[in-house]
């Protein structure tokens, strides 16, 4: 296996090009129908198997590796404290911009981990439901600053995972409509009950509260993971991505008239996308630099994508 040169010697991250990340797949292989593959894939985001067999399935057989190790520490810690062996939950955080395939990403990862031997139950929570309601955002003049750390109720995610770790039967988790653009009322709410696994998927899980200092016991939701991902791509591809999705849902989500973005149903292709690239200069530019990319090297492995939301390079941190 050949390491990036790219990557310095004492680097705490060991980067493997795709060529050789696919040859640690084993021997397992499950090819996912077209229909499968259109369930997994979010929009303007190609899946094919073979992006499947080549990154995914290696990916999870080294997470298979930590949930054991993690199984096997939590089950020999309890028996030295004379304590039953109660089940906790192996919770795996996925970070990322807004359209670098977050969401892809952790929809065919829930799909392979579940695949593994052990089968076991694989939930996934975005953050997406933990944002303020957009009255709450409007009524504080923020409402423009959806995505970045202010617009979410972290206390509400910190006490989720909370509970999650400390093995509560049944949680509900809070769901967010991209139609509409807001959380949906409590009734329509996700409801978690005891996963072997738990993917959360966000752009701000990785973040920590670098506007002041950390004060006494300060906890951030990173420090529930077990093991983090960032996926990564460039910013030129990245706004390419961003500007391609949104012309997309001009010509079909936003024609519905319950969509929060049908005043943009009208408009023409240049329209759409120089609408698009004022968000992304205005909005979504600045969190990234500020507070989503600086967060890559917190993670425990980073997906490098290339053109066409392929992956071609993993960094992996070194154990």
């Amino acid at each position: 296996m050949q390491l990036d040169p790219q990557i310095a010697i004492d680097s705490p991250f060991r980067s493997i090009k795709r060529e050789d990340w696919k040859n640690l797949n084993g021997k397992v292989l499950h090819n996912f129908s077209v229909e499968d593959l259109e369930n997994l894939h979010a929009l303007n985001e190609p899946l094919t198997n073979q992006e499947i067999e080549e990154v995914y399935f290696p990916l999870s057989h080294l997470l298979e590796i930590h949930i054991d190790r993690f199984q096997s520490l939590h089950q020999r810690t309890n028996r030295f404290f004379g304590k039953e062996v109660s089940k906790l939950p192996y919770i795996i955080g996925i970070a990322g911009s807004v359209a670098v395939g977050k969401s892809t990403t952790a929809r065919v990862l829930q799909r392979v981990l579940s695949l593994l031997p052990s089968k076991p139950k694989v939930d996934l929570v975005t953050t997406d439901g933990f944002l303020y309601p957009n009255q709450y955002l409007i009524e504080r003049g923020i409402l423009n600053r959806k995505g970045f750390p202010e617009s979410y109720d972290a206390k509400r995610l910190i006490h989720f995972l909370s509970a999650v770790k400390s093995g509560a039967p049944k949680i509900t988790v809070p769901v967010y409509s991209h139609l509409v653009y807001d959380v949906l009322p409590d009734e329509q709410q996700q409801v978690i009950e005891q996963p072997d696994i738990l993917i959360v998927e966000g752009i701000n899980v990785l973040q920590v509260n670098s506007q002041r200092p950390r004060k006494g016991h300060s906890v951030f939701v990173s420090d529930f993971f077990d093991y983090s991902i960032y996926v990564h791509a460039s910013e030129k591809n990245l706004i390419e991505w961003y500007t391609n999705r949104f012309e997309s849902l001009r010509a079909t989500a936003f024609q519905n008239p319950a969509s929060f973005f049908h005043k943009y149903a009208n408009m023409t292709a240049d329209e759409s996308h120089t609408m698009a690239v004022n968000i992304w200069n205005e909005i979504n530019k600045p969190n990234l630099i500020k507070n989503i990319l600086p967060t890559r090297y917190r993670a425990d492995l980073i997906l490098e994508k290339g053109s066409h939301h392929f992956v071609k390079n993993v960094k992996v941190r070194k154990i």
